[in-house]
């Protein structure tokens, strides 16, 4: 048993969740790679006073039954997956799967039908808005090789971007925070990247290891239809299983009308941008300060944090930072803005706040990595 897990079951279930005594807590795994940790969580609840329930999925099972399933099969699914989310008061969920692409080539009708169904009435109507909840990759050595890593120096760098000092981070976003809920106007500039948008009185959102592990973002979301220029995403992505790398967006009044990407399938870019409505504008922008996450993952819930990016979200926007923006799909897209990247800024209302990927106002200078590390 890695020593770790203990620590960071502590951290998932006392800080995370703050899971108290006669509380119900769903631990859903994915992979077998998992159950070390979810063991520990189960002890860890118990110990807390909670009640620990467990769901085991397996990537190839989960395939076999996406590529061959029915509307009408994926509502029953997500109608006895929604009654056990509707008992439980705070959710775990641990991802380890085995290939980041194992879904690659489902076809795009059923994934429309799992985004409609499980995604929406299970994920997004019950447990975001009604369960405290918090979810993470574990480390395998397929994960540690799309990272670029070995698998001991890719668990190293897991266990300090997963259990680092998240009050210590907390109290840092304060400023951040507060200066977005007064800001109006943004601009961005950076490698193929000139946008300006609105956020005003859309409230801002401090991510410090309450809902994701590794954390290490604040988010808000654009007015819906303020979004003119151009962008280019210069991190690669997954989405649905599919590998995009450089995607150009041109914005008009809020939407997406043209697009484009170095690598990738465009066909498949462009059945997810037609999914609905919704998916051409924007639910989320979010600024990422993680100080031991400084390059791309290929795993979303590690890059939406590197240090010195922000993302997009083309899709629904949260309730927590509503613009009115719906759809079936979220997809957090990842700009870097270190020198190493192209380099970039950001301004507030006209004020410069954050130059190549470091803040450069006083009262924000504390969530930049030396900063916020602290040794």
């Amino acid at each position: 048993m890695d020593s770790r897990n203990e620590k960071l079951a502590k951290n998932l279930v006392n800080y995370s969740c703050e899971v108290k005594p006669g509380e119900k807590v769903l631990v859903e795994c994915v992979g077998a790679r998992t159950f070390p940790l979810a063991e520990k969580l189960m002890e860890e609840i118990t110990q807390a006073g909670g009640q620990p329930y467990y769901l085991l999925h397996d990537d190839h099972v989960r395939h076999a039954q996406m590529f061959g399933c029915s509307e009408e099969q994926m509502e029953l699914e997500a109608s006895l997956q929604r009654a056990r989310m509707e008992a439980m008061d705070c959710y775990i969920g641990i991802r380890g799967s085995e290939n980041v692409l194992e879904n690659s080539d489902i076809p795009g009708e059923k994934n429309r039908i799992y985004s409609k169904t499980v995604m929406q009435k299970v994920h997004f109507e019950v447990r975001v808005p009604k369960t405290r909840w918090v979810v993470l990759r574990y480390p395998s050595p397929s994960f540690a090789q799309s990272a670029k890593m070995s698998t001991r120096q890719f668990e190293e760098f897991f266990y300090k971007a997963c259990t680092m000092d998240y009050k210590r981070m907390d109290k840092a976003m304060d400023p951040l925070a507060e200066l977005m809920d007064k800001t109006d106007r943004v601009r961005i500039i950076g490698q193929g990247t000139d946008m300006t948008f609105s956020i005003k009185d859309i409230p801002s959102v401090k991510c410090a290891g309450k809902l994701n592990i590794p954390d290490g973002e604040v988010f808000t979301a654009p007015v819906k239809e303020s979004i003119n220029g151009k962008s280019f995403c210069n991190t690669p992505t997954l989405y649905e299983g599919n590998y995009f790398d450089g995607i150009h967006l041109t914005w008009k009044d809020g939407k997406i009308v043209d697009f484009d990407c170095n690598i990738g399938d465009k066909n498949k870019l462009r059945d997810i941008f037609d999914r609905d409505e919704g998916a051409r504008y924007v639910g989320e922008f979010a600024i990422g300060v993680n100080p031991y996450i400084r390059r791309e993952m290929l795993d979303i819930l590690f890059d939406e944090k590197i240090a010195g990016s922000f993302h997009f979200t083309p899709g629904a926007s949260y309730d927590e930072a509503p613009n009115g923006n719906n759809s079936q799909i979220h997809w957090d897209m990842v700009y870097r803005q270190f020198p190493e990247n192209g380099g970039g800024e950001i301004y507030f209302d006209d004020v410069l706040i954050r130059k190549d990927g470091l803040f450069v106002l006083d009262s924000l200078k504390a969530l930049n990595p030396d900063e916020l590390i602290g040794e």
